[in-house]
């Protein structure tokens, strides 16, 4: 679809319009430029948002701003990039929008600015002002990525896409943040709306650790997000909170940042099988496929319902913290027939261009599935496939292999945070 220059693309709108945005207060600082404060910005005299800025060296530098439009009233956009020197200009834009927004309203999409010497910007503004002049009361992003690493702070970064509501499952965050750090990550990256109160406690040890970034994603404050991917069932503007913009951010925040990065829930360990952390098993996997930068691990539940038998993880120490304790729950349940097994990622991030939850959407190299029995996901939830018997489940014992470690690890943690 072709609009006064623009390209958008996208699928059929639908009729519903969402209630007008809160716009955040306006920059007191007049003197330069002034910088968005919020990981949500309003764009002025329209139903969308602007959330972050990159250079894209892959497609000759253009500037990618990450963005939450409304399907149902697209409206040209321009681009405002502003240089140190305060010199700006404004271009036409392309409106990519994302092809997984589940029917919502509003989805996940990149407005590509269609410029020249676009590196030597600072800030950018998308606007509804084809003149597009510098407007001292908008909020401009700060456009990162300017330089192309190929070093890197980390080797090994988790995007968790969200939390919110009173979600309060501090057993197994600190469990799964320590095993994650017995597998080699150093960063995890939550985007967080709200949590419950023993649950901010642990957060708030993990920021001062210095493994834990906590990025502020009030979409409440500007939508009525979903609680869920299904529109039938779970009513709102956009799918699970934004899921799919946070994602998406997150691979971009840290293109230059991290060598790999995990695209997973907060429930989800990545599990290597055949290797005793991810360093060794991305060593063996990526000389084997040299061009692929997306690699699909299989999701395998493991019911929260069903408990090991002897007991020897229930633990006192453990009996009054609000949460899982995955060490209790060995059986997995069988894949079922005919039924699409979900997958998440660890992903070169420099080589995804869009991304969705269980798969990317344009990448540079294409994927590879890995083997069940190299790479899997334990995902202790609530089961599946309920009707199964424990003798109809698999004992899948890995999560002991850590034993040792993991348990003071955690106990240390907990200890800390002011839970023992």
């Amino acid at each position: 679809m072709h609009m006064d220059g623009h390209t958008y693309y996208i699928q059929a709108p639908p009729t519903k319009r969402a209630p007008p945005p809160i716009k955040p207060p306006p920059s007191k600082n007049k003197s330069k430029i002034p910088e968005a404060l919020y990981s949500i910005t309003p764009i002025k005299d329209s139903n969308h948002f602007m959330v972050s800025a990159f250079i894209d060296h892959r497609l000759d530098g253009v500037i990618r701003v990450i963005s939450i439009v409304n399907r149902s009233s697209l409206q040209p956009l321009y681009c405002s990039y502003c240089s140190t020197e305060q010199v700006c200009k404004t271009v036409d834009t392309d409106v990519q929008i994302h092809s997984d927004h589940f029917s919502f309203t509003y989805g996940a999409s990149d407005v590509i600015c269609k410029g020249e010497h676009m590196q030597n910007a600072t800030h950018v503004l998308i606007t509804t002002d084809k003149e597009g002049s510098v407007d001292h009361k908008m909020e401009y992003l700060p456009i990162k990525n300017k330089v192309v690493r190929e070093t890197f702070k980390f080797n090994f970064t988790i995007c968790i896409s969200n939390l919110f509501g009173d979600y309060n499952n501090v057993l197994q965050f600190a469990q799964t943040m320590e095993m994650y750090k017995l597998l080699g990550v150093q960063h995890v990256v939550v985007y967080k709306t709200s949590c419950g109160p023993d649950l901010e406690k642990l957060l708030k040890h993990y920021e001062t650790e210095g493994i834990l970034e906590i990025v502020s994603w009030p979409i409440d404050q500007f939508l009525n997000p979903s609680r869920g991917w299904n529109i039938k069932r779970h009513k709102g503007d956009i799918q699970y909170f934004g899921q799919i913009v946070t994602l998406n951010e997150c691979i971009y925040r840290h293109m230059y940042q991290s060598k790999y990065i995990l695209l997973n829930d907060i429930d989800e360990i990545i599990m290597p099988y055949k290797h005793s952390n991810l360093p060794s098993l991305m060593e063996d996997l990526q000389p084997a496929h040299p061009n692929i930068g997306v690699f699909l691990i299989e999701n395998h539940i493991f019911p929260k319902t069903q408990f090991e038998e002897s007991g020897k993880f229930k633990r006192a120490e453990w009996k009054n913290i609000p949460g899982i304790n995955i060490m209790e729950h060995i059986y997995r349940e069988p894949p079922r027939k005919n039924i699409y097994n979900p997958t998440k990622m660890i992903v070169n991030p420099r080589k995804v261009q869009q991304t969705s939850v269980h798969s990317t959407l344009k990448d540079f190299g294409g994927s590879f599935h890995v083997p069940f029995d190299v790479c899997r996901i334990v995902h202790v939830r609530v089961p599946l496939q309920g009707h199964l018997s424990k003798e109809e489940l698999f004992v899948d014992k890995r999560v002991w292999d850590f034993k040792l470690t993991l348990i003071p690890n955690v106990d240390q943690t907990l200890e800390f945070s002011g839970f023992l």
